[in-house]
């Protein structure tokens, strides 16, 4: 069984800064990548879009809405993912998702993960 945890969302001003961070717990074998995802008030699971991805061997990709302003980083010790954001804008408000592509110990399976969520809300 593999859980992904994400803590620190909440509500801060435009201009403010944020940091998430999601957590993978279990019986994990190996990692391949981690990312993070938001779903937009109004919108639907298949929806959610891509924030920030990091993989394995350190590569990190952003969409054009958030660069320059979010950075993804991870700890491989402790197979958590971070997600600092700032110069938030209400626009980023959001339902933020970390997931996971892993392959667990049972069944040596590659499969992706999804965090519970952790709702943002940028507004003054």
């Amino acid at each position: 069984q593999v859980q992904l945890v994400e803590s620190g969302g909440g509500l801060v001003q435009p201009g403010g800064s944020l940091r998430l961070s999601c957590a993978a717990s279990g019986s994990i074998f190996s990692i391949y990548s981690m990312g993070w995802y938001r779903q937009a008030p109004g919108k639907q699971r298949e929806q959610r879009e891509l924030v920030a991805g990091n993989t394995s061997g350190g590569g990190t990709n952003y969409p054009d809405s958030v660069k320059g302003r979010f950075t993804i980083s991870r700890d491989n010790a402790k197979n958590t993912v971070y997600l600092q954001m700032n110069s938030l804008e209400p626009e980023d408000t959001a339902v933020y998702y970390c997931n996971a592509d892993l392959k667990t110990r049972q069944t040596m399976t590659r499969y992706v993960y999804w965090g519970q969520g952790t709702q943002v809300t940028v507004s003054s």
